[in-house]
């Protein structure tokens, strides 16, 4: 087998780090108690269909903690699982640019300053930096290794409409250029199995998006978490979701279509198992690996074959 990613057949971020630092990295995943111009009604009131009240930050700090708690909570769990560690804070919930400069600057700084972090990581919407915040963006990648997490979706803007998405195509490109332009690794999320979405545009979002070479991809796969839209439509028989073979398939034949200088942050999906509708297989979150890594391997395949 070619070990080109530590055995994986697949750029792992775990691969990245550990040539780029040296060690183990663990994301510490935070919340600096931010909202969204899709819930707060700037844009809208109901956020995407799919996110959960928590604004998909579930496994994160808890907001109304100091950021220094909130770290402190969760690396001390993570130095039982793994020792020798260093860390990237991750601030994951809401829209993480989506607040006054000043504020972003101090909740920034606050989770560099924390024992052993190397690099920062924060999630946001395309549409929800300003001139200033990409200014601020930009000072603190030069503190830090700094990545920006692109929640896109899909490409399509049909599909951004009926997902609620309130932004376009169009604003994300503009948005990945400019943080690509000052030199900022940016991670693209895309979602597999939205409402009324066929494996041809799905395919279609992921090698459009893998022709953009971000540094990082997130293939994650629809959820189904209680007391959302997607839910109600869902037990209205509106749309259905995986069967666990059948993403194990898209995913093997998206890999091979994704450069393999692209690393892959995520390949599935796992909501809080108490919300969660469906796929209920997805809990399994290790057993589906496997069986992408077993379907990677008995085709004899690698990330990018057929990029």
């Amino acid at each position: 087998m070619n070990n080109l990613y530590l055995g994986k057949r697949y750029h792992t971020l775990d691969y990245f780090f550990k040539n780029k630092f040296g060690c183990k990295i663990a994301k510490i995943p935070l919340s600096g108690d931010f909202s969204c111009p899709n819930r707060d009604g700037t844009k809208s009131v109901g956020g995407c269909i799919y996110c959960s009240g928590a604004l998909s930050g579930d496994f994160a700090g808890k907001p109304c903690d100091s950021i220094d708690k909130q770290f402190s909570d969760i690396a001390d769990m993570m130095a039982k699982k793994w020792k020798n560690t260093k860390y990237m804070a991750y601030f994951q919930t809401g829209t993480g640019t989506y607040a006054p400069v000043g504020k972003l600057e101090y909740l920034y700084n606050a989770a560099i300053s924390q024992p052993d972090v190397v690099a920062l990581s924060v999630a946001t919407r395309p549409d929800c930096i300003s001139a200033d915040c990409f200014r601020l963006l930009e000072k603190i990648s030069k503190k830090t290794y700094l990545t920006v997490e692109l929640g896109l979706q899909s490409v399509h803007d049909k599909t951004g409409e009926i997902i609620n998405r309130q932004s376009t195509y169009a604003e994300f490109l503009d948005s990945f250029n400019t943080l690509k332009n000052l030199g900022i690794d940016v991670c693209v999320h895309l979602i597999n199995g939205l409402p009324f979405e066929s494996v041809d545009m799905m395919n279609e979002s992921v090698r459009r998006v893998s022709e953009l070479l971000p540094w990082s991809l997130k293939l994650h796969l629809l959820h189904v978490i209680r007391g959302t839209v997607c839910a109600d439509m869902y037990e209205k028989g509106e749309f259905r979701t995986f069967e666990k073979d059948e993403y194990v398939n898209l995913i093997c034949d998206q890999l091979e279509m994704i450069d393999k200088r692209i690393v892959m942050q995520r390949l599935t999906g796992d909501g809080k198992r108490e919300d969660l509708v469906s796929p209920l297989w997805s809990i399994r979150k290790f057993e589906v690996l496997n069986a992408i890594d077993a379907e990677m391997t008995r085709r004899g395949a690698m990330q990018g074959d057929k990029a």
